[in-house]
């Protein structure tokens, strides 16, 4: 079976996908982040056990395009507008748990016997946290608006901006790292850095939104030009001698502006996942069992620290600032764990030959052990506090004031919706006018970036997305929202043949909201259907506009007949048709 499998190219990936489909639903089962499950994996299929990953060449081509979509994704996240804006407490506690962890942690390799350059590169991969994991358990247990998830999604960017300063210093080490270079080659590659940053910078100012407004007519073809254009700046940071993981980051960055973002990383979302399994995978395969035996100890005593020490210094940072010890405490848990970007850092410098192999051996073993068992503490946070709660008394000041104030400011704060609207073309952006003129918060959601780009010019709160795609319903703001509207119809197009209005249904009950819904039909056999389906209101436009036309008609003072025509969004009548 062995000699089938890998004597031809598509056997072999088959039965990795097989098996790793296979024992990541073991790991959902055990409540394991799927980083753990694919490890598992490459352990699995490498010469240590299984020995049916042999074709490097083709696993390791799509690791690194996994890897660049990765950094792409965290680029999109690291928007300098959001950044400036997460206040004293998210660059406080992140920039203090990142030189307390790489401190000790410095200080802990060096007396486990690790060298000097070793222990570095350990303490640093130390440092980061994963976003992926933290995100998605947050989300998952409804926390990410919570205080303590907003605390903790503004230092884990933090986090995201020093794993960008990492990934510059580790380019500029490694253009010393052949015997030939020297300062005239070293000075070459800061001048190309320069001229590339200078390139992307007037990209953002001049092209990106623009270009990306445009090519977000076909979410199709803007999902293709997003993997393309991070796998050009991958390449071009590679020839330059940035590395593939830098030119990724700025891709990432030069659209981080733009309002299409979230869209682009909603869609990304499953093509990232899918293409690290190869780079989980290769690091799997690629560890030696008995290496991961000789690093046992030092990993669990570096696990511990992680696992204590980085919520400890959390906990001790928001007691000093003036946050409760529950906060304080929620928010700590989500560091108590290394993320992928930690394996990474350290396969890089094992690629330069600043480490040897064995240190990838027990920084992989210290994040198999801390993502296992952080994710059981986040699931189980608050059972955790519960426990804990009697002894963290010291962690909290006697007024914890700036709480206080952050709860004051989350009340009344512009992202809140008394109704979140799909579809803001004629109808539905008649339904969001009048909405807001009678005093609703409205949230418009839509597809057509020129509706988007018009409602934002005119005071209406509006983001681009697809009322199909479960990961951006899962990222709106639905705590507080009363009604959610679908002023969008089906229409019998693309692949599936999917109505948006069942898969928006569906991807609202995913997302935890138990508010009220209110869909758009064309006929009465529709609306009966989508009555069947669970929604509380059906609005059918012609019937509602008849109704409203003889009641105008008969004299009814009751209605009142529009005084303003509602306009509408240049750009948008053309894509209607």
């Amino acid at each position: 079976m062995e000699e089938v499998i890998t004597g031809y190219l598509f056997y072999e990936i088959a039965a990795i996908l097989v098996l790793a489909a296979a024992i990541g639903f073991v790991g959902l089962l055990a409540r394991q982040p799927l980083i753990v499950s694919f490890i598992a994996v490459g352990i699995l299929v490498g010469p240590s056990v299984l020995d049916i990953a042999r074709s490097d060449q083709h696993i390791d081509l799509l690791a690194e395009l996994g890897i660049a979509v990765l950094l792409f994704l965290v680029g999109l996240k690291l928007d300098l507008k959001l950044v400036r804006t997460l206040g004293p407490v998210a660059l406080t506690t992140g920039l203090g748990q990142v030189l307390f962890t790489s401190v000790i942690g410095f200080l802990l390799g060096l007396a486990l016997g690790l060298d000097a350059t070793t222990s570095f590169y350990v303490a640093v991969a130390l440092t980061f946290s994963s976003t992926i994991i933290i995100v998605k358990l947050l989300s998952d247990k409804k926390e990410i608006d919570a205080l303590h998830g907003r605390i903790a999604l503004g230092f884990l960017i933090v986090q995201d901006i020093v794993v960008v300063i990492a990934m510059i210093a580790l380019s500029a080490a490694g253009v010393g790292a052949g015997e030939e270079t020297g300062f005239a080659d070293i000075a070459m590659v800061f001048l190309s850095g320069a001229a590339l940053l200078g390139a992307v910078a007037l990209f953002v100012l001049y092209a990106a939104n623009p270009l990306v407004e445009r090519l977000a007519r076909a979410p199709e073809l803007l999902v293709c030009f997003a993997i393309g254009w991070a796998a050009l700046l991958a390449a071009v940071g590679h020839y330059l001698g940035f590395g593939k993981e830098l030119g990724g980051l700025l891709a990432g960055v030069s659209l981080a502006s733009t309002p299409f973002r979230e869209a682009i990383a909603a869609r990304l979302a499953s093509l990232r996942d899918f293409l690290l399994l190869f780079f989980f995978v290769a690091l799997g395969a690629g560890l030696d069992l008995a290496l991961l035996g000789d690093s046992l100890l030092p990993a669990i005593v570096l696990a511990v620290f992680v696992l204590v020490g980085n919520p400890l210094i959390v906990l001790i940072i928001m007691g000093v600032m003036g946050y409760r010890k529950r906060t304080g405490f929620l928010a700590g848990l989500t560091v108590a764990q290394i993320s992928e970007f930690s394996l990474i850092f350290i396969a890089v410098g094992v690629q330069l030959g600043h480490v040897v192999p064995e240190a990838l051996g027990l920084v992989t073993l210290v994040g198999l052990i801390t993502i296992s068992l952080s994710t059981y503490m986040i699931t189980y946070s608050h059972r955790l506090y519960a426990i804990f709660e009697p002894l963290l008394g010291v962690f909290e000041r006697r007024r914890p004031y700036r709480e206080a104030e952050a709860e004051a400011q989350s009340g009344g704060e512009g992202g809140q919706a008394d109704v979140l609207l799909f579809g803001l073309g004629r109808f539905g952006g008649a339904i969001a006018q009048n909405l807001t003129d009678a005093g609703y918060r409205v949230l418009g959601v839509d597809f057509n970036p020129a509706s988007v780009r018009y409602w934002r010019e005119n005071g209406l709160p509006a983001r681009y997305g697809d009322a199909t795609d479960p990961e951006l319903v899962g990222h709106l703001p639905l705590a507080g929202v009363r009604w959610v509207v679908s002023a969008v119809p089906d229409h019998d197009t693309g692949l599936t043949h999917m109505d948006p209005r069942l898969a928006m249904m569906t991807a609202l009950r995913d997302a935890g909201y138990r508010g009220r819904v209110a869909l758009t039909a064309h006929r009465a056999d529709d609306a009966k259907r989508l009555e069947a389906a669970g929604a509380d209101l059906v609005l059918l436009p012609f019937r509602d506009a008849a109704d409203q036309a003889v009641d105008l008609l008969l004299g009814d003072d009751r209605v009142r007949a529009p005084d303003r025509p509602m306009p509408e969004p240049e750009g948008q009548r053309e894509l209607a048709e």
